[in-house]
């Protein structure tokens, strides 16, 4: 009971220095209306404080129709009595006119008092509760949103979801935008979430949203990338802005191929290069057959690896354009470094390593003798096993000298040989019988 009584005059205090402090207070001049005025004033807050929303309206509509610059309070309060009369009720069209009645208790507040930006984000979120299935009514309540955003630079992390479903909404309900209009909104309210991250909030949830909000207007696709932001690039080629947007739809998308995302690719990777971007880059320039173009980008992503993985990664498509320009040992000795970063890469390096000798046979053949001739296949065996591509193992040991040309030359199985040209390797000698 101590407890519970010092809560009581804890309340009592405050809501005694609340009246005192409460200055504002234009009662009628007519005695009779202002004795009317303080007894309904006090009858709706009673209901109010009791939870009869319902009954509270009433009195509270004669306040608000008859003494409109009596106190803030009857607006503050209002929204509450409102509100809660419309949870209350059943009856729909009652329930439209209590949500009604919310709106346009905001509406006056705002002409009588200038503090609009203290509640115009919660209007703008009743705007949303109330009239987000209304086709009619969501630009209203978008308007109120984008005020809230103008008037205090930001809103509620929780609230940019339902601003961008109301975006989602008009479009669906009114065609109200252009796709590119629908981008720009949503790069804004994601640059909110952006804000709000930066000051320590977790927005977590609330970019997923906003993200499946954007996947469900299905508005972007490879079509609208390239058709669409493509050309704008084109024209813009310095846009690093666009050429951002472009770049995170064509990756969310999978528009990997276009050309507006190898344009964008290049101007970011120009201006902010990281190993991703980087090697996404050389990897399109490959696709294309544009080795050339490809390997100083792949020597840049190189300096900008973090890992031995990703060297690993980046060595091996050194050695993949280095074997393509017909620069076989600079391709070999890529392979093996590629192996070394990253034990991953061993079948696919000394893969390629086989694949190398085998074709060197017309490069280094000297034709004095089969047995060296042919020792480069031997080698390629050895590379082959490496990888463990015994597909590779069999074409190569097909190639191996015969006991017949071994014994020809005086050699015997089991003896070493130089294979000599670029290949250098020493082989033991084998068979194909």
């Amino acid at each position: 009971m101590k407890i519970k009584s010092t809560l009581l005059g804890l309340g009592a205090l405050l809501l005694s220095g609340l009246v005192q402090a409460q200055d504002g207070w234009n009662w009628p001049a007519d005695p009779a209306q202002e004795a009317k005025a303080r007894e309904l004033n006090a009858a709706y807050v009673d209901y109010m404080k009791s939870e009869q929303f319902v009954e509270a309206t009433k009195p509270l509509n004669w306040l608000l129709v008859n003494t409109p610059e009596l106190n803030e309070s009857i607006y503050i309060n209002g929204v509450t009595v409102y509100k809660g009369a419309a949870d209350k009720t059943t009856d729909e069209a009652k329930k439209g006119v209590y949500q009604d009645s919310v709106m346009s208790v905001y509406v006056k507040r705002g002409e009588l008092y200038d503090n609009e930006a203290k509640w115009i984000e919660n209007k703008a979120y009743y705007g949303y509760l109330f009239y987000k299935s209304d086709k009619d009514k969501i630009p209203g309540a978008i308007e109120d949103f984008e005020k809230a955003i103008e008037m205090n630079g930001n809103i509620n992390h929780q609230l940019v979801g339902a601003y961008f479903d109301l975006i989602y909404r008009n479009n669906a309900y009114n065609k109200a935008y252009t796709g590119e209009q629908v981008l720009a909104k949503y790069e804004m309210a994601n640059g909110l979430l952006n804000k709000s991250e930066a000051e320590g909030k977790d927005v977590t949830s609330s970019r997923n949203l906003l993200e499946q909000v954007l996947v469900n207007m299905e508005l972007i696709d490879c079509d609208f990338i390239e058709n669409t932001m493509g050309p704008k690039l084109a024209a813009d080629p310095t846009n690093e802005e666009l050429a951002n947007q472009i770049f995170k739809y064509s990756v969310q998308y999978k528009c990997f191929s276009s050309n507006s995302f190898l344009s964008a690719l290049e101007l970011i990777d120009s201006k902010k290069p990281t190993f991703a971007t980087s090697q996404v880059r050389a990897m399109r320039y490959m696709a294309s057959g544009d080795f050339d173009k490809a390997q100083p980008v792949l020597e840049k992503a190189l300096t900008l690896a973090e890992n031995n993985k990703q060297k690993g990664e980046i060595h091996m498509e050194l050695a993949k354009v280095h074997a393509q320009a017909g620069r076989k040992s600079q391709a070999r000795t890529s392979a093996k470094e590629a192996a070394a970063m990253d034990a991953e890469l061993t079948a696919s390096a000394y893969g390629l390593i086989g694949d190398l000798y085998m074709s060197a046979f017309n490069d280094c053949k000297s034709g004095e003798s089969r047995a060296k001739d042919y020792s480069i296949f031997i080698a390629a065996y050895g590379a082959y096993q490496k990888a463990g591509d015994s597909k590779g193992m069999g074409n190569a040991r097909a190639r191996f000298p015969s006991k017949e040309e071994l014994f020809t030359e005086g050699l015997q199985v089991g003896s070493s040989i130089s294979t000599g040209c670029w290949v250098g390797e020493t082989v033991t000698l084998a068979t194909r019988d």
